[in-house]
């Protein structure tokens, strides 16, 4: 399962990175960075405005570790949708760190022998499950679903498009759904992750849509369709912002 532990795996070395970019070379913003570290702990210095930005466009820095990336990417894109939750930004870090990983997105765990390629198969299973399976699969179907929507909306619209696949509301309410049923489970009360999963289903559009902001952004800038811009303009008014 997806642990809120991202934030967790950076090291010594990330926080020198971090404490780099922000200070540039500057003594005094240096001091300030690290008695921000020293006394507000690590989200201090990670949640500070400027630094995504220049952990993007800073080369003289050299290029941050991907754990330290997808952390403050995370952080700052949750934030700009209005969540500032710490431990669900670690949480959605997490989630798309690991899923990254070769097939681990299609896996309810990194060694589960059973693919799911969809959300029907996986919404079908947990009706066949009990158990600490049954908690895998709904904890997978909120995870599934949000890097999905979160990460490859455009593919769900040209799938949409050209053979009447899901539109973008199917999986915002099946992820609801996994993520409602996951915390309602008394195996999140026992791992104390049940309100992180609260959280996800309350918040899934939103995350959805800061996902798609950094998917837009940095991962498939080049795109220009229209269906594109019709869905930033929907989110936009959505959220009102």
């Amino acid at each position: 399962m997806i642990l809120a532990n991202l934030q967790e795996r950076l090291t010594a070395a990330d926080l020198e990175f971090a404490v780099q970019a922000l200070s540039q070379g500057d003594d005094e913003r240096r001091i300030e960075c690290e008695r921000l570290l020293r006394e507000g702990g690590i989200d201090q210095l990670l949640d500070r405005a400027e630094l995504f930005e220049l952990l993007r466009e800073s080369p003289d820095l050299g290029a941050p570790s991907l754990e330290l990336f997808v952390c403050v990417a995370v952080k700052h894109t949750l934030r700009r949708v209005g969540i500032s939750d710490s431990r669900l930004s670690n949480y959605v870090g997490a989630l798309l760190y690991e899923f990254g990983v070769r097939d681990r997105a299609f896996r309810i765990t990194p060694h589960d022998d059973q693919v799911y390629r969809y959300v029907a198969d996986i919404v079908a299973d947990i009706d066949q499950q009990a158990g600490r399976r049954r908690f895998l699969l709904q904890a997978h179907l909120g995870n599934f679903t949000l890097w999905l929507s979160g990460i490859f909306p455009d593919r769900i619209s040209e799938r949409q498009q050209w053979s009447g696949g899901p539109d973008i509301e199917f999986y915002e309410a099946m992820g609801t759904r996994g993520f409602r049923q996951a915390a309602n489970n008394r195996l999140a009360r026992d791992l104390d992750v049940a309100d992180i999963y609260a959280r996800a289903a309350d918040w899934f559009s939103a995350l959805r849509v800061a996902l798609n902001r950094l998917s837009d952004n940095l991962l498939f800038p080049c795109s220009a369709s229209v269906d594109r811009l019709m869905r930033q303009v929907r989110d936009e008014f959505a959220l009102g912002q």
